[in-house]
């Protein structure tokens, strides 16, 4: 979503916004606000109480009408990233890619691939039939066709980055190596503080019009 035409997510379903903890009181999503103040310095901002209303732990569940949702911690791409586990179906945010795309990029600040590594053996602990859902898909040098579903079996067997039993130190090595290619995502720096409001652009300043902080040098 274009930051500019952002509205608060709560507007938009109707219910409360919900966050990735570590279950620990402060939570990641806490640290994710204090990383991100200090690389702004905006020492102030990012409240997470007014803008999210439940922090998840690791192995809490929630129910969608009918439906039982288990969350899952899966820290690498960033701190806090979630997986859900819905019936047999997972849908795994930045974690893994399509299997002919790999992995997420690891090299955020607060990302870590050993932590990736560990987060999608997690999610490919469940049984082959399984379906994935992805949270992005960028097609391949050989594939221009989206795709967005895969599972745990196919996966395991085919993913460039971590299929065949990869072990987690060539993994690591792997992703470190390819995340030094990759340029900075586009409005990234601008996206990141509407999220990290919940969906609010930041406070309207004297002449009623919003503003973003960007850093013009740390990246």
């Amino acid at each position: 979503m274009d930051p500019r035409y952002a509205p608060p997510r709560r507007s938009l379903h109707g219910g409360g916004l919900a966050e990735g903890e570590n279950g620990r009181a402060d939570g990641d999503r806490r640290e994710i606000a204090a990383l991100w103040r200090k690389i702004y310095n905006m020492p102030d901002a990012f409240p997470v109480d007014p803008d999210f209303d439940r922090l998840f732990a690791d192995g809490d569940r929630l129910r969608i009408g009918n439906l039982d949702v288990k969350v899952m911690l899966s820290p690498g791409h960033t701190l806090g990233s979630i997986t859900y586990v819905v019936g047999d179906a997972i849908f795994a945010h930045d974690t893994l890619m399509q299997p002919d795309a790999g992995t997420a990029r690891a090299d955020f600040p607060g990302g870590d691939a050993g932590q990736l590594y560990d987060s999608i053996m997690a999610i490919l602990d469940h049984p082959d039939d399984y379906r994935i859902f992805i949270g992005h898909d960028y097609g391949t040098k050989d594939r221009d066709e989206p795709a967005w579903e895969s599972t745990v079996g196919e996966q395991k067997a085919n993913n460039i980055h971590v299929g065949g039993g990869r072990p987690k130190d060539e993994y690591v090595r792997l992703r470190k190596e390819r995340d030094k290619t990759l340029p900075l995502p586009d409005r990234m720096l601008a996206a990141l503080q509407v999220n990290l409001r919940g969906g609010r652009l930041p406070e309207p300043e004297g002449d009623g019009h919003s503003y973003f902080k960007i850093p013009a040098n740390k990246f």
